[in-house]
Parts: structure tokens; sequence; C-alpha cells
């Protein structure tokens, strides 16, 4: 066989990435607030998409029983990984080549959100309760106070230093060496500030440790005596449960020892978290849920996070009509307008099926729970991405991309879409029972413990069995402990100390 060169035609598969389905499945990841920004951004790039308004809000509910969405070929490229052909969803360019001599052209051309009620739709979404308690931070407040009460401009300028040390809770976690070192002072004046920014509101901040925290609360309030002192200085002690050792070492009886614990619960050991460090941003929610009359259910997205995007029809007609007039140039601003509402069509058309993906997973996550949604955490069944990418006909990656960054709200509150996909254990009837509703009754079972009889893991083990959860002694201190509940042990000492033994 003679060797040399030569050209062969050869037919191979390959998986191809393009940039449009790479956009396709990062849109699937974002939520509706982050979708939002990403169509702020592309309005500041594309001159041919402009924010519509939303369509009343009645239309954009449906039923889980009767839902029926059809796969896309661009959720069939995202579930099958194809991808080679790298053409744009076009709008035919020749439904916009009207006669202008009708005049009848309406304006703009909605390539979105129309057409299925399923949606389109607007209208407010249920109030939310927002979590961010103070606009002011902890180190704004305590800012605002040192210039009343400083004594000279450099115990000032120390003390705001060691203001902006201060962790979220208060306290000062670097050392006192250090910082005179940083700022080239003595260690004497850095203790000044700091006696300065402990005299400050609200009392306790400034503290290098929990019992000095406490201590400068007590004295505050006139408690530090040497009983009370002994108590602070051994605070590991309560912790342990050694209350009959620490009473004999402060020299009190059981009443004043009783009043103690009173008084020490009284104090806040973390006084910083007042404050916060800015307005915590409250979780909105992307999918709503709510019940029908006839027994079925409402799955609609919140259009109030999620601007409606349509297609300048106008002004590409306008546009274009320059480009044709100018000789000059002609061929690349034709080929750049083409760019751009080969672009816009593809982004309408992407977040449309982004719609739609969204609501069938929602849906058939609703039919799947729906004893969730009407009685409880303890109905929750285990459920896995694969159970559910097989119902709706996609991928098992698409199904997770869809779940993520996305909550969910109904009568029962707000949660994450990926808190409906558990893991399972045995239940006594052979069928699986999921673990948060395993979580559900240990957490019931301790609430109502009778603090003179605690329950121990043992305990708990039958008590579930006679529930129908068949679990092992490790699996419910497993499910204990993730549910920040102490052992026997802890709690005992716990509710000794909180007054209920």
């Amino acid at each position: 066989m003679a060797l040399g060169p030569r050209l062969d035609l050869r037919q191979t598969q390959s998986l191809v990435m393009t940039p449009q389905l790479q956009q396709a499945i990062k849109l699937l990841t974002l939520s509706n607030l982050e979708i939002e920004a990403f169509i702020g951004d592309a309005l500041d790039a594309n001159p041919l998409l402009e924010l519509g308004e939303a369509a009343p809000a009645e239309s954009m509910e449906i039923e889980v029983r009767r839902t029926s969405l059809e796969s896309s070929p661009c959720d069939q490229l995202i579930g099958e990984g194809m991808g080679g052909e790298d053409r744009p969803l076009d709008i035919s360019t020749e439904t916009l080549d009207v006669d202008h001599d009708t005049g009848d052209a309406p304006e703009r051309h909605e390539a979105v959100f129309e057409g299925e009620a399923v949606i389109s739709g607007g209208g407010e979404a249920p109030a939310m309760e927002d979590y961010g308690a103070f606009d002011e931070t902890l180190a704004q407040h305590l800012h605002d106070q040192i210039g009343a009460v400083a004594r000279d401009a450099k115990l000032g300028f120390i003390a705001r230093f060691l203001i902006d040390q201060l962790d979220d809770a208060g306290y000062l976690a670097v050392s006192l060496r250090e910082i005179a070192m940083d700022l080239q002072v003595t260690p004497a004046e850095v203790e000044a500030a700091l006696a300065l920014v402990q005299s400050l509101d609200p009392t306790g901040v400034g503290a290098r440790s929990l019992s000095e925290c406490i201590a400068l609360q007590a004295r505050e309030a006139d408690r530090y005596d040497p009983a009370m002192a002994r108590l602070i200085d051994n605070l590991d002690m309560i912790a342990r449960g050694e209350l009959p050792r620490l009473r004999r070492m402060c020299g009190v009886d059981e009443e004043d020892f009783a009043d103690m614990l009173a008084e020490l619960r009284g104090y806040d050991p973390k006084p910083g978290l007042r404050y916060g460090g800015g307005a915590a941003a409250p979780v909105v929610p992307d999918i709503l849920i709510s019940a029908r009359a006839d027994g079925g259910w409402n799955v609609a997205l919140n259009q109030a996070t999620l601007p409606k995007l349509i297609l300048n029809r106008s002004y590409y007609l306008e546009m274009r009509g320059a480009c044709a007039g100018k000789k000059s140039a002609a061929k690349e601003d034709r080929g750049w307008l083409s760019e751009k509402l080969a672009d816009a069509n593809w982004l309408v058309k992407a977040l449309d099926q982004r719609q739609k993906t969204i609501l069938k997973v929602a849906s058939e996550l609703v039919r799947q729970q729906e004893g969730f949604f009407r009685h409880g955490v303890s109905q929750l069944k285990p459920l896995t991405l694969r159970a559910v990418a097989e119902t709706v006909g996609l991928h098992e990656s698409t199904v997770s991309r869809v779940t993520s960054n996305k909550y969910l709200l109904c009568d029962r509150g707000t949660f994450e879409l990926k808190y409906f996909f558990t893991s399972g254990v045995s239940g006594a009837d052979g069928e699986g029972v999921s673990a948060e509703a395993v979580k559900a009754a240990i957490k019931q079972l301790i609430d109502n413990e009778d603090p003179k009889k605690i329950l121990s893991d043992d305990t708990l083990v039958d008590l579930l069995k006679a529930k129908g959860f068949e679990l092992a002694r490790r699996t419910v201190a497993k499910y204990r402990e993730a549910i920040g509940l102490g052992s026997s042990v802890q709690r005992r000492r716990q509710k000794a100390l909180s007054g209920k033994r």
C-alpha cells in the first residue's frame, strides 16, 4: 500500500455546546430576579428589544391535572445534549416586510409570552416579609457616638479603628498588641480606646470573650457583685450542667442562685446582631401555588419579578430602511442589524421556553407532592430528579438546573424547589417515607416530651416505629442532630436551666 498524502471525507458525530445552547442552559439556572438583571443587560446591548406591558394576572393560572406542555426543540437539545447546529430560532423577516401603503401594520411584533395562557400574566405578587430589620449597621451606629464621647482626636481615631475591627456580633477578635503595633501607639492608649468603645450603646460591644460581654452588661445593670463575677467567670460549668458545684463556688443559696441564672439569661450574648451589615434581601418566590375550588391547583410564575420582553418591530423597519438608503457601509449596517434581530429572536424564544420548562417541572412537583401541599411535611414523599425527569420527558440535568435557585410560595410558606427532592427511609407498610417527614416526627416528639422524662434515642426509635417509621438508632441520632436538637443529656440540662425541671 502506497504511502502519501490524500484527502478523505468522513462523517462523524460529536457533542457541540454552541453559544446559543450555553445561553439557554444558563437561563434555566437563573432565578426570576437574576433574569430581570439579565434582561436589563440585554436591553442595553440590543436596540431592537424593549419591555412590554404584562397581561392580566388571571391568564397565568393553570391546573396541575390539566397541564399539557409539549417539549420544544430547545428542551430536546438541552435534554439530549445535542446542539451541533448553530442556527437562531428566527422570526421570518418576510413577516416584517409589510406593505407600507396599507398603514395597518401594528406598532410592535410581540414575539414572546403570547398565545398560551400558561405563560402570559402579570399582577402583583403576594406581599413577602422583609427580613432586613435594620438599615443602620453596627459600625455606623458606633461611629455616630464616638464624636460625642472621645476626649481627644487621637483617642477617637484609635476607637474608630477598633470599631472597624468588630465582627457582626460586636466582638473584637484582634489582639490589642497587634492593633498597637499596626497603629504605632502604646498598648495603654489602645486599652483606653477599647474602654471608650465598650462604653457605647449597645452595651457589650467591644468584648473579647463571652464572659467579658456578659460582665459589661452586668456592670451596666449594677449587678456585678462577687457572686455574679464568679458565675460569669465559669460559664463553661453552666454548659456542662455542673450547677450544684457552681452554686457552692458562688456562695449563695438556691433561691439567690436561681435569680442569678435568670439575670444571666436576660443578657444578650451577641449585642451586635441588633444591627446588621445592611438590609438582608428577602426571598422572593419564582413560582406561586394556590388551591382551586374544584380540588386542583394553580401553578403560575411570579410575573411581578419577570419582565416581559418584546421585539420593537417598527424600530427594526425604520433602521432597515435607513440602511437601504445609505450607499456607504450599507452592507456592514445590514449585517449588524440582522445579527441583532437574530439575537433578539433567540433571546425572547429562549425566555419563552424557560418559562414553559419551569412550569412543567413545578406542575409535576405539585402533582408528586400533593400530600405535602394538603397535609404538611408529614406527607412529603421521597422524590428524585430522575423520577421527575422521566415523567415530564426532560433530561435529569435539565430538571436539576430548573430547580436551582428558585423558590415556591404556597399556603404553607416559601420553599426552595430542591426542598421537595428528599431521600427516603423505609416505612412499616413497605413504602418509602421522606426524610423531612421523619425529621418533623422527631421534632414533634421532642417538643412534646415531659421535662421530667427526657426521651432517649432508643425511646425515640420505639415511638417512631409505632408511627410507622423503621429506623435504626444511629439514623434517629443523625436526623436529630440535623435539625439542631441535642442529645437527651443536653436537653435535660437545657430544661433544667430554663426552669422546667
